[in-house]
């Protein structure tokens, strides 16, 4: 196992396991994305693994990408890394899979749908919650319509409600849900099924069968980062939203 700042990335017979380590929620931070994208890259330079595992240290998957980083001398950074992330798992000619426990929010849920497998416990905590906050999620506001159809996308979005994994499985947002046992296993059968079969037939299977449109994620993430940058950091009501936060307090809105 290598240990990273945020990351930790080991590998077992055909699989790479990269586990989000940033204590207590493991929040996505620039760092974070940093060493992501750099293991992701890592990784497709080895030929005998076919499968990348995604999964959270401690008591969640992640709560979400650093909200101290939505301000206006940080955001354009913090969207261009993650994004990098999301396309680069998207991209990957490696089977992603998402091992979801506790808390799966905002940017750990965006992390995670973009996987091409999904395991879910049952009593995991699913939202995008970016609207509280007067924000959006840009990866969710191009994807989630194609994984759940669009009137069930807009609600969650603009609702910012959270649901459980196993909600999150019926609409269509994970393959299964279970026990933490349950999840464990999945993984560990579903790894054993990959590992039996050719990892350059995977890659171009992968290729071919995106859950959306994968033509155009690019321009859909690119379109919602761009409004993002453009108007959304152009509103008052952002600045007042990520103060609150900040300031643990309840948002006075101004609707400007």
């Amino acid at each position: 196992m290598t240990e990273l700042s945020r990351i930790a990335v080991a590998y077992k017979d055909s699989a790479a396991y990269i586990t989000l380590k940033n204590p207590p929620v493991n929040v996505i931070d620039i760092t974070m994305m940093e060493e992501l994208l750099a293991a992701i890259r890592e990784v497709e330079q080895r030929p005998e693994i076919n499968a990348i595992v995604f999964r959270g240290d401690g008591k969640c998957f992640s709560a979400g990408v650093d909200i101290a980083a939505h301000t206006p001398e940080k955001i354009q950074e913090m969207l261009s890394k993650f994004h990098a992330v999301i396309l680069a798992i998207a991209r990957s000619p490696k089977i992603s899979i998402a091992a979801v426990h506790g808390n799966c929010l905002g940017g750990g849920a965006e992390l995670a749908i973009v996987c091409d497998i999904v395991y879910t416990t049952s009593d995991a905590t699913w939202g995008f919650p970016e609207i509280k906050l007067a924000c959006y999620p840009p990866v969710a506001c191009t994807a989630l319509a194609a994984l759940v159809g669009q009137k069930r996308a807009t609600e969650l979005i603009v609702t910012g409600d959270t649901f459980t994994g196993r909600d999150a499985t019926m609409m269509g947002l994970a393959t299964a849900s279970g026990s933490p046992e349950e999840l464990e296993q999945k993984t560990t059968d579903l790894l054993a099924k990959l590992g039996k079969l050719s990892a350059a037939a995977l890659a171009v299977t992968k290729k071919a069968i995106y859950t959306w449109d994968g033509l155009h994620l690019d321009k859909g993430i690119a379109r919602a980062e761009k409004i993002y940058l453009e108007e959304l950091m152009k509103t008052e009501d952002v600045k007042e939203g990520v103060a609150a936060w900040t300031e643990k307090r309840e948002p006075k809105w101004k609707g400007r």
